[in-house]
Parts: C-alpha cells; sequence; structure tokens
C-alpha cells in the first residue's frame, strides 16, 4: 500500500465520521440552542430541560436514520476488510 492509497484510507475514514456523526451533531446544536433561547427568555434553568429535548431529538435521530447508517458503516467496512490483502505490497 502505497502513501496515496494510505491518504486516500484515512480520507475515507474522516468522511465515514463526518456522515455518521454529523447529523446527530448537528441534530444536538439545534436543540441545544433552541432550548437555551427558550431559558434565556423564560428564565427556566432546570437541568434537565438541557438534557431531555437533546436525548429525545437523539433517539429519534437515531431511530430514523439507523438503517441508513449501518448501510454506510457496512459498505465502508466491507471495502475496509477487502483491502486487507493489499497492505503488504
Amino acid at each position: 500500500m502505497s502513501f496515496a492509497e494510505a491518504a486516500r484510507v484515512g480520507r475515507e475514514a474522516l468522511w465515514m465520521v463526518l456522515l455518521l456523526a454529523g447529523p446527530a451533531l448537528f441534530v444536538t446544536l439545534i436543540v441545544g440552542t433552541l432550548v437555551s433561547v427558550f431559558q434565556a427568555v423564560t428564565q427556566v434553568h432546570e437541568m434537565t430541560l438541557t438534557f431531555l429535548p437533546k436525548l429525545f431529538a437523539i433517539a429519534l435521530l437515531l431511530a430514523v436514520s439507523a438503517g441508513w447508517m449501518a448501510e454506510i458503516a457496512t459498505t465502508y467496512g466491507a471495502s475496509c476488510f477487502g483491502r486487507i490483502p493489499t497492505v503488504g505490497r
């Protein structure tokens, strides 16, 4: 495996991390911002008010997109295992 191929594998790994973790991080960011604005407007500072909406939003996101995420991860894993014979060359 040449340096260019190793760099390509690393780039693909980072892309998979973005594809799999990006939606969850984005949803958490949006929900957290909305809850913070709500807390600032109403002056209600309850700890569970910041945690539970994020938890429910992530659970909903994972329930909706788990099949897609599993397909992406499985495809990437299969391609990585397919490259194993070329590592020593």
